[in-house]
């Protein structure tokens, strides 16, 4: 059973970045430049944001933390964006979610600039990627592609099961490994809570992509011996033996599914890496398509 690494890969994808970062600069060209806009005190996302900013300073980018607070209305947030759209020395912005509640998360995603969305969620973008057309590809998944492409895991004619469906890691993801690409040319199931006879799914899958939102969904009697398992969720258990009381756990049983499995991502340290990388990697894009 081999560990992806998604620390190592996502060091290894900064520091081929840092160096384009220095070729930019050498040759008098404007530094890459991320914004990220925060809304209230959400303390997984500020972790998130926090963890982007540190990276853009790693390898070389410019950064901008816009922090609002809980009660921050639509139309100012609305207006925040629209300045983030028109400014030049921004390359590229994300708007973290969750937001607060009152806030209505489709209307912000489609008011960002598709140009600037390096987060790949406007539906322009979205459309883009399941036509197989150039964009900025949703940084969970477009981690996931890299993950796999890295550590040569051959996905062509394999039966990939992926659960969950949601619009950031489920679906996006279900597209992009059934094109032709590298890590593509699969034969992709959805499954979700409605699926019926879910086990005699994933019992038949060569690669399970495992993003439902529920901790430690996914057990060692659910899969087949050889599985590759990508696990995508991240949630805090309770457990009294830890000092700060609580662990983190996958949707996947790591110490069942990991006996089985011959490539395992690990919780933390498997995805959540790689979606900053990848976001990194957008940011430069996004420097170089604005170049003219």
């Amino acid at each position: 059973m081999t560990i992806l690494d998604g620390n190592k890969i996502s060091n290894d994808i900064k520091d081929e970045i840092a160096k384009e970062v220095s070729l930019m600069v050498a040759n008098g060209e404007k530094t890459p430049h991320l914004a990220a806009v925060l809304v209230g005190t959400d303390g997984a996302s500020m972790t998130y944001v926090n963890a982007k900013v540190k990276a853009c300073e790693k390898i070389g980018f410019n950064s901008t933390l816009i922090d609002l607070p809980e009660d921050t209305t639509e139309e100012v947030l609305l207006e925040k964006i629209s300045e983030l759209n028109t400014n030049d020395d921004i390359d590229g912005f994300i708007v973290q979610l969750p937001l607060p509640k009152h806030i209505d998360e489709q209307k912000v995603l489609m008011a960002i600039d598709p140009d600037k969305d390096v987060d790949g969620f406007h539906p322009t973008n979205v459309g883009k990627m399941a036509l197989d057309l150039p964009t900025f590809l949703p940084a969970t998944p477009y981690g996931i592609i890299e993950l796999l492409e890295r550590y040569n895991i051959e996905t062509s004619g394999k039966n990939v099961v992926v659960m969950g469906r949601s619009h950031i890691v489920g679906r996006p993801m279900s597209i992009l490994m059934s094109q032709k690409r590298k890590a593509g040319d699969a034969t992709v199931t959805v499954v979700h809570s409605r699926t019926k006879n879910l086990d005699e799914i994933t019992k038949k899958a060569d690669i399970i992509v495992a993003a439902i939102g529920i901790s430690e969904f996914l057990t060692g009697d659910m899969v087949k011996e050889g599985v590759v398992i990508i696990d995508v969720g991240i949630t805090r258990v309770p457990d009294e033996t830890k000092q700060r009381g609580y662990r983190l756990a996958g949707d996947v049983h790591f110490e069942s599914v990991s006996k089985k499995a011959s490539y395992i991502t690990p919780v933390p340290g498997g995805v959540g890496p790689m979606t900053i990388a990848m976001l990194l990697k957008n940011t430069l894009l996004a420097r170089e398509r604005h170049r003219g």
